[in-house]
């Protein structure tokens, strides 16, 4: 009986492997079967637009022209009211952990930032989910046009785990502070590195990767060269095809 639901789940989710969807991937997701990936590995927008002390401020009440974000995304302009942005993103983790196995984690990446002159540490989206560590992130620091606070040189991934969740072997010997430089070379407003990703997945024993805000591929290009099946997901149409030339193109 558990051999033959295995495989009806298996085969509701075919459609979705080794493709990027475009769409709310909310409602794609509520469309999978349920436990039936291994992994996430995702960045979501961080709301910068929206920031009243850095991301697109300069420090002196005007807007940073240099800034990747400075437009928002394809699709999504990346200024959402906090408490409608809180919401989206807690319903979003929601159906990630509903079609995550019981045997899963999902590697969250998100970006502390002051916010009214106090921290905003992302608690108020992750209250409740399980939580079982903070991966730091150590990259390049930027431009800190504010005098109120040091230059931040690191994001954050929150390692939410499902209870029967393991390691690969030998994974659990990496410390959780990653030194990886930024990317440069991606046409994408804010892409994460290949390493980066590679680094989550390499560090699991995850058949089916799933990225539900894919960008331009940079989870797919990770999930292949470690050998894993991966599902993509994002609301733009042209980050979708770029996602897609940039995987055709790959190696």
């Amino acid at each position: 009986m558990a051999q033959t639901l295995k495989k009806a789940a298996q085969n509701k989710l075919q459609p979705f492997l080794n493709e990027i969807h475009a769409g709310d991937c909310i409602e794609l997701m509520d469309t999978m079967p349920v436990a039936s990936v291994g992994a996430i590995v995702t960045s979501p927008p961080y709301n910068l637009k929206n920031s009243t002390g850095n991301g697109m401020k300069d420090g002196r009440g005007g807007k940073w022209s240099k800034a990747a974000l400075i437009d928002g995304y394809s699709n999504h302009d990346d200024n959402m009211p906090h408490h409608e942005y809180v919401a989206w993103q807690r319903k979003c983790l929601k159906s990630m952990m509903r079609v995550l196995r019981n045997d899963g984690a999902i590697f969250y990446n998100h970006k502390w930032r002051v916010q009214g002159g106090l921290l905003q540490d992302r608690q108020d989206i992750l209250k409740g989910f399980p939580v079982r560590q903070i991966i730091i992130w150590k990259r390049n620091g930027g431009i800190n046009f504010n005098k109120g606070y040091f230059l931040p040189t690191f994001e954050v991934i929150y390692l939410i785990a499902k209870k029967d969740f393991v390691l690969a072997p030998k994974a659990n010997a990496m410390g959780d502070v990653w030194e990886i430089s930024q990317t440069r070379d991606n046409p994408h407003p804010a892409p994460f590195p290949i390493e980066l990703a590679e680094r989550c997945i390499a560090s699991t024993t995850a058949e089916v990767i799933l990225d539900p805000f894919m960008g331009s591929g940079t989870t797919a290009l990770a999930a292949i060269n470690n050998s894993r099946e991966w599902i993509g997901m994002d609301i733009s149409p042209s980050y979708c095809n770029m996602a897609r030339e940039r995987i055709s193109n790959y190696g």
